[in-house]
């Protein structure tokens, strides 16, 4: 039996499978529409990250080493809390914990490398 190529799908063609939910509803009439509002939402998180690393970048100052950089309890609060929403909100839990245990570990990287870059304020400027 021959396979046909695989090609992207048409954005601007109707749907081809229907979801058997009856209490689903449908946002879009096509694909482009769909992706429309997803880069319009993916321009709000780049910049709520963005707000969120400046946050991160001054929570440096009031830290003593590496260990309270990373705050292992901290990151637990934060996974319950935002699993906790996610399942209030309607988002898909297993995906905010994803998103945001890979989020949490980038910021804690960069947050230990801001760390390593400032001075006790006790030292001579």
């Amino acid at each position: 039996m021959a396979h046909e190529p695989q090609t992207e799908p048409d954005t601007h063609a109707p749907p081809l499978r229907r979801f058997i939910d009856p209490a689903y509803v449908p946002l879009c009439e096509n694909l482009a529409q769909v992706r429309e509002h997803i880069d319009a939402l993916d321009a709000q998180i780049v910049a709520l990250l963005a707000e969120r690393g400046r946050y991160v970048k001054d929570a440096a100052r009031f830290k003593r080493d590496a260990f309270q950089v990373s705050a292992p309890q901290r990151q637990q609060q934060v996974f319950d809390k935002v699993r906790q929403l996610a399942e209030q909100t309607g988002a898909y839990p297993e995906v905010v914990d994803a998103c945001y245990r890979a989020m949490v570990a980038g910021f804690i990287a960069r947050e230990q490398r801001d760390h390593l870059e400032m001075k006790n304020i006790e030292e001579n400027p």
